[in-house]
């Protein structure tokens, strides 16, 4: 059980008592509106949590493996505690909105959604798939039309909360290679522009330390588009 102190103590009594709704309030709070791709995350991560009986403190005690950087994963963060953070959140830049829940043990589950999900609320709210190309694709909305795609992007969310999980997800038994528990490194103070690095993110020139970006040397870059290399030293 949650220490009685712990900050996530809220957190664990939602899922107690399998209050998903306030759950996706929440994580909406993170992640600045509501989405199918929130949604999943939230309710995936809740039916890892019950299905497999655990709580993070964010000591990297449970791992979340997620395969894309898309609205999904603040779900997941909210949820499970897991996060870049407090080094329990694995990122693989495969483009897949699926989600591996692990022990230390390396024994967990992968929960991916099934083929037909989006049906499920498309047929619903038919409208907002619309609105999801107006406003997000080509970026040509109307005030009107992005206030109602937000509108129907709540409802839809706390719609997918109240659909069985075994219409959503396709959930498999999952062996995982994790890594150990993250290495605390020395920092070092870079001599050109002074600000304090971790000892493994610098390169030394002329007998002087040099973080990457004064060593002009690549370094990796997470955005919408993925990860890439950049070593332009901007």
């Amino acid at each position: 059980m949650a220490k009685s102190d712990s900050p996530r103590t809220e957190i664990y009594s939602l899922i107690k008592i399998g209050d998903l709704h306030t759950l996706l309030d929440k994580a909406a709070l993170l992640h600045g509106h509501y989405c199918p791709g929130l949604a999943f995350g939230v309710k995936s991560s809740y039916t890892a949590i019950k299905k497999m009986d655990i709580e993070s403190e964010g000591m990297e005690e449970i791992l979340a493996v997620v395969e894309t950087n898309n609205c999904s994963t603040d779900g997941v963060q909210i949820v499970t505690g897991c996060s870049f953070g407090n080094n329990s959140l694995i990122f693989k830049d495969l483009g897949k909105t699926a989600v591996t829940f692990t022990k230390r043990n390396g024994e967990g589950l992968r929960i991916i959604p099934k083929k037909d999900a989006r049906y499920r609320w498309n047929s619903e709210f038919p409208e907002y798939q619309e609105l999801f190309e107006k406003v997000v694709t080509e970026r040509e909305a109307t005030e009107k039309q992005k206030n109602k795609f937000s509108e129907l992007g709540k409802k839809v969310s706390h719609h997918i909360m109240d659909i069985n999980s075994d219409e959503l997800f396709k959930i498999e038994n999952k062996s995982v290679e994790i890594p150990g528990y993250a290495p605390i490194h020395e920092s070092y103070t870079c001599d050109r522009c002074g600000e304090s690095v971790m000892s493994t993110r610098t390169v030394k020139e002329d007998g002087e330390i040099l973080c990457l970006l004064c060593g002009d040397k690549e370094y990796f870059e997470l955005d919408g588009h993925g990860i890439k290399v950049r070593g332009d030293g901007k």
